[in-house]
């Protein structure tokens, strides 16, 4: 009977599952009840999903105990047109109809496709201030991510889309390209609204052009980009400063020559 009654419950929790999105809350329970990191990643890649992945919501799973890991495959699960339902896409769909959701996109045989972002954590040091000829100055930030190489791999010229959340303006984001090490790339950028040029903030930012398209949404060519990592920053939702220690994400990219 109670082999019966346990099963039931079970299949009970798991019918429920299955109907009802996770969400932050619900991978933090997870994780503070003590299963394990597999299980909690096998669930976010195959249950349906409604995580928010802004910087404060980084954060805030990041203090919650979640692994950069776990932290990592909620938002790229996130970055998965799937895990948007049909009306909230409508709902947020830019005029003209280009994309479904907020995000960042690149062409792929003439369609617009999701550019999966990676998590950045920022720091000071690591192997970028030894390649920098004038060292770290105050108030310039390294952002690092983990891998050698993005995931997504491109050839020139590369046709970005950016769908920008609501008050947040194209100029608002950086593209930059990353400095390759072993076991992450690194990049440094600039705090406060200011560019230290003289410090090197300016070193690893490519400048862009963008053409509006419909409202919020612009497009990006880059048809000069040699090979290399690249990388286009978002917002860093009001904090501008950067702080060290926080968490962000970044639109990566790999080009191929």
């Amino acid at each position: 009977m109670r082999l019966k009654s346990a099963f039931l419950f079970f299949l009970l929790a798991a019918v429920v599952l299955a109907q009802t999105a996770l969400t932050n809350d619900a991978v933090i329970k997870m994780v503070k009840a003590g299963l394990g990191e597999g299980v909690v990643l096998s669930t976010i890649k195959s249950q349906p999903a409604s995580f928010t992945t802004g910087p404060d919501d980084l954060i805030a799973l990041k203090s919650a105990g979640l692994s950069d890991k776990v932290i990592a495959a909620m938002v790229e699960r996130m970055a998965s047109p799937a895990t948007v339902a049909a009306p909230a896409a409508a709902a947020n769909a830019p005029a003209g109809g280009l994309v479904p959701e907020v995000g960042v996109y690149y062409k792929k045989n003439g369609d617009w496709v999701d550019l999966p972002p990676e998590i950045v954590n920022y720091k000071s040091g690591g192997f970028l201030k030894t390649l920098a000829t004038d060292g770290i100055v105050k108030g310039d930030v390294n952002g690092n991510v983990d891998g050698p190489h993005s995931k997504t791999a491109v050839k020139t010229p590369v046709e970005i889309l950016v769908y920008a959340p609501e008050g947040v303006a194209i100029t608002e984001y950086q593209l930059l390209r990353f400095r390759e090490g072993k076991n992450a790339r690194e990049f440094r950028t600039k705090t406060g609204g200011v560019i230290h040029s003289s410090g090197g903030a300016t070193r690893d930012l490519v400048p862009f052009e963008s053409k509006k398209l419909a409202p919020r949404t612009y497009q990006i060519i880059l048809p000069n980009l040699g090979a290399g990592e690249y990388g286009l920053l978002g917002s860093t939702g009001g904090d501008s400063t950067g702080t060290m220690g926080r968490l962000g994400k970044v639109y990566s990219f790999h080009i191929l020559e």
